[in-house]
């Protein structure tokens, strides 16, 4: 359990910086670099201290991370361009667990207890208490629309890339093969890596194709820095990092309690959109803040 908690903290870190760096080079180049980051580390150590490419269910890991990393990630950051952090941090991460829940249920045969499940559903509640939208949007209707959608989406690729992922462990455990969350994680980010490629490689075609202009424009200062910035910390914080520790978690705890503690990454979220953008919490966040918490500690003591 605690590593699904160190999974969100890095997780909260991580959507900050998939939001800044996405403002700054576009959702699609801001999500192909940080998987590249992600790519170098974690082959790193999977090659070096793990099993690289083995373990008998690369397949799996793979088809996960083209769902969850690949169709998953690329929806989470064409939400942020329309929905913000927080938001977009409440639908997908809010809206995965019963996600998961259901596909495990229906294709594991997983069951959650009466008590584990009024814990999650306590988790959600106080998450989507805590950043309930406020009255007025200044974000128009299609773009809103538009977000969510890419939020539902987003929500879909984590919940059923977190059940894919339960899958191999379990195919791996019948095999008698152990496999560590960096392993797992690489493996899984190759998928995303291949996936993701398609729209970097379109969108550089695409613009290699367009006339020139005769005096092009160039980006203001500093940006190319804070940007590198920006993905060298996402890639960390959520790919790399923080991956390797769901991927832990998933290994012996069921998706429908692992992401409701992971749900409480919106949570995590109003520290930092705080200090970045003085986004002050009011007693909703305050409220939902503890309810969460409840329903995580309440989780914990139920799953031993």
């Amino acid at each position: 359990m605690l590593s699904a908690f160190i999974a969100a903290c890095l997780f909260s870190a991580s959507i900050i910086a998939a939001d800044r760096s996405a403002r700054l080079l576009g959702s699609h180049a801001a999500n192909f670099w940080r998987v590249v980051v992600a790519v170098l580390l974690l082959g790193f150590w999977a090659h070096g201290f793990g099993r690289g490419l083995g373990g008998g269910v690369f397949l799996l890991f793979f088809l996960s991370g083209c769902i969850g990393f690949g169709f998953g990630d690329m929806a989470l950051f064409l939400a942020l361009l329309r929905l913000g952090p927080r938001l977009s941090a409440l639908m997908i991460n809010c809206l995965a667990a019963p996600f998961a829940a259901a596909i495990e249920w229906a294709w594991l045969g997983t069951r959650l207890s009466l008590v584990q499940s009024l814990c999650g559903v306590l988790i959600l509640g106080g998450v989507a208490l805590a950043l309930l939208p406020e009255r007025r949007q200044t974000t128009p209707r299609g773009a809103r629309a538009a977000g969510i959608g890419f939020g539902i989406i987003a929500a879909l690729g984590q919940g059923g890339g977190a059940v894919l992922s339960r899958k191999a462990y379990a195919v791996a455990a019948d095999m008698g093969e152990q496999i560590d969350g960096g392993t797992a994680a690489y493996q899984r980010i190759l998928g995303g890596l291949m996936i993701v490629l398609i729209p970097m490689l379109w969108a550089m075609l695409h613009q290699s194709l367009k006339p020139r202009p005769a005096t092009p424009g160039c980006r203001p200062p500093g940006t190319r820095a804070a940007a590198t910035k920006w993905v060298i910390i996402n890639g960390l914080a959520g790919p790399t990092v923080g991956v390797a520790a769901y991927q832990w978690a998933l290994k012996t705890t069921p998706a429908g309690i692992v992401l409701p503690i992971t749900a409480t990454t919106p949570l995590l979220v109003i520290p930092f959109t705080y200090w970045f953008e003085g986004d002050r919490p009011g007693v909703n966040s305050l409220t939902g803040a503890v309810a969460a918490v409840l329903g995580v500690i309440g989780l914990t003591l139920t799953t031993g």
